[in-house]
């Protein structure tokens, strides 16, 4: 059997860590499906460690790693604050300017966030044929505002912020764009670019919005997979059920473009700069005033439901099963 490109079948991952990793002397959270970071006891508070690379991108990848392996690191209530990168470059295809690109947008994004650039590894790699970066981000949270996957809780509302597949409509026109400016316009390209910033990869203003305005129980930053694939590992790392509302999932109109000219299905899309939350239903409309109030949309999407109750999604009318995505919407087009 040979996988597809992109992310391990759940079942196959699961497996593998089940019988191969190990949470020994003072890992609290450790590594699970659905667990965005590791988190590790070094006395009066949690050190949280994240690892992730960039892969399907090529333009800007150092503010694409930087903002991904932030954004875990949020989604555990936690600050990021160092950042070490392996850099991949590729033969025959390594020139000054592109190694000083790569470093140049490291370094400004970690100043963005406040997160030091103190490590890694760079080396020129036989085999490849586009530049990979890999990254390790470590941050603390307090003992008592941790946040997991797991601690997502029936009756929990769902909210989403922003609009879904975001990183993915970026890394179309960054990837296609010349195609697509033959086909689209060059201001349509332009604008699809500019979602890196504006409304933006990173989520870590609205994570410390929700933890500070209300009960927050689950925050989970859905990237490959798209939004459909998060919604299923909030549900295996929580062992509960859901419901969506598909007709309340905003989706940003470029991406839809996209999606209608390429065949792709919002839903399994890539979706860094959207963050799922689910909390106390009591504190919903507070925690979505307080983003509206800091420019940041926000939308209740569904509930967090009994596991026998199943992952459902209300269609119009009708209700059917979550949809699933074996491997990411935007292998595709590659």
């Amino acid at each position: 059997m040979i996988f597809p490109v992109g992310k391990l079948p759940s079942d196959i991952l699961d497996r593998m860590l089940k019988a191969y990793t190990s949470s020994g002397r003072n890992i609290v959270v450790g590594p699970s499906i659905g667990e965005d970071a590791t988190a590790i006891d070094i006395g009066d508070r949690y050190l949280l460690v994240k690892t992730d690379p960039i892969t399907f991108v090529t333009e800007d990848i150092g503010t694409y790693t930087i903002n991904i392996n932030a954004n875990d690191i949020a989604t555990m209530g936690g600050k990021p604050l160092w950042f070490l990168a392996t850099i991949l470059l590729p033969e025959k295809h390594t020139t000054p300017e592109l190694v000083e690109g790569v470093f140049q947008q490291l370094s400004h994004a970690c100043q963005k966030i406040g997160v030091s650039l103190c490590g890694g590894h760079t080396e020129i790699t036989s085999g490849m044929d586009r530049p990979i970066v890999v990254g390790v981000m470590l941050g603390e949270v307090e003992k008592d505002a941790l946040i997991t996957t797991s601690g997502a809780k029936a009756g929990d509302d769902i909210l989403l912020t922003k609009a879904i597949a975001i990183e993915g409509t970026s890394i179309i026109v960054r990837e296609k764009a010349e195609e697509l400016k033959g086909i689209f316009g060059e201001d349509f390209v332009k604008q699809c670019k500019r979602f890196i910033e504006d409304p933006g990869i990173s989520v870590l203003k609205e994570a410390e919005i929700a933890c500070q305005y209300g009960e927050v129980h689950c925050m989970h930053d859905p990237t490959e997979g798209g939004l459909a694939t998060g919604l299923l590992e909030i549900a295996v790392a929580a062992d509960k059920g859901l419901i969506i509302e598909e007709d309340n999932i905003p989706v940003l109109k470029e991406c839809q473009t996209l999606c209608q000219h390429y065949g792709l299905d919002p839903l399994g899309l890539i979706a860094s700069g959207t963050l799922l939350i689910t909390l106390n239903p009591e504190d919903t409309q507070q925690v979505l005033k307080a983003l509206k109030s800091k420019g940041i949309s926000a939308t209740r999407i569904g509930k967090v439901l009994p596991k026998e109750d199943g992952l459902k999604m209300k269609r119009g009318d009708q209700l059917v099963a979550l949809p699933r995505f074996n491997r990411d919407e935007i292998t595709k087009i590659f």
